[in-house]
Parts: C-alpha cells; structure tokens; sequence
C-alpha cells in the first residue's frame, strides 16, 4: 500500500490556505498541515518531517524567502513555492537556496498537482546529482591517497607505480581491509615518522 504524501503548507491567510488545501484535497489524498505562523517554523516542519513543503510567499523579499527556504529544509525535502511577482535577484536566490519549483503569478488550485509532481521530481533529480557528485568527490580523495601511498612505497622500495599498487593492494587483502583504509594507514605512519 502506497504512504500518503504529508505536505505541510505555510500560509499566513486563513482564506489563501483553505483554497490551497480544498486544491490539494481534489488533486490527491494527502495528509495536510497548514503552519499559519512564521514563529518557530522550523521547527514546526522538523516536527511533523513532511514529505513536500509547500509556500504560498506572495510578494516575498529576498530576506523573507531566505528565512522561509531555511525552514523548509529544501536539502532534506520537495519545496515548492509560490510568488506573485518576482524578479531576477529573487528567483535566483530561491533557485540557490534549493527550491524546487518557483511559480510566479501566484497559486491557483487547478495548478496545485503538475507544480507539486514537477517539484518531486525536480527534487529527486537534484538530490541523485548530489549523492553522485558527493560519490565522486569522495573516490576523487581516495584516488590521491591512494596515489600518495603508492609514492610512498615506490621511493621506498625503489619500485613502479605498479609493483607498488600491487603491493599495497596485497598488503590490505592479506590484512582483510579496504585498500583506502591501508593507504590511510601508511600515508599517517608515514607523516608521524617525519
């Protein structure tokens, strides 16, 4: 059975949030909080750990959108925000500050369920290039530890980059760990013997 999306929706007017959530409640069956207040909002929406965060900011300055992206975790979580007016300066902080959809000229119900589907999907894309370039910048600095060890070794011994990469590789299957883990080991003996 397939979890009921939770999206928290913070709104200041009491009018504004009812059509917000009778659009959401005709677009799909979700588990719907409204946060009227500005006053502990993040710590609001930590507490109920919602799936999407949804903004109706109006007419936001670029102080005001930076506290409301703040709170709304868009590093954890699906922002979707939404503006009356915006300008250039605004939708590249919003963009920055991870929103993942900004739709200007407000929020009407008929537009709730693609702009809501358009942010998920959005925020999943983005979140699989993070974990993908965080993957890559962590082999990056194996790669030079790695290196390093190998240099280590080859002045040494008086060996190639291969016999010295072969050495260490057998050095860490011998001792049952990674490879990193044993060119950690003997770049750190190395920097302490010096």
């Amino acid at each position: 059975m397939a979890k009921t999306l939770s999206i928290v929706v913070v709104e200041k007017d009491h009018e504004r949030a009812l059509m917000i959530v009778d659009g959401l409640r005709e677009a799909g069956d979700f588990d719907i909080c409204v946060i009227s207040e500005e006053v502990g909002l993040a710590r609001r929406i930590a507490e109920r750990n919602p799936d999407l965060v949804l903004i109706d900011a109006g007419n936001p300055s670029r102080d005001a959108l930076e506290d409301l992206t703040l709170a709304s975790a868009p590093m954890e979580r699906p922002v979707a925000m939404f503006v009356d007016h915006s300008d250039t300066a605004l939708t590249k902080a919003a963009i920055e500050a991870g929103v993942s959809a900004y739709v200007v000229d407000g929020l009407r119900g008929e537009r709730i369920k693609p702009i809501l589907d358009a942010a998920v999907a959005r925020f999943h894309m983005v979140h699989k290039m993070r974990v993908e370039l965080s993957e890559i910048r962590r082999a990056l600095e194996d790669r030079k530890v790695i290196d390093r060890a190998k240099g280590i070794l080859m002045r040494a011994r008086g060996i190639g980059e291969e016999e010295a990469y072969g050495l260490l590789r057998k050095a860490a299957m011998d001792q049952g760990k990674k490879l990193i883990d044993m060119a950690q080991a003997l770049v750190m003996a190395t920097d302490l013997l010096k």
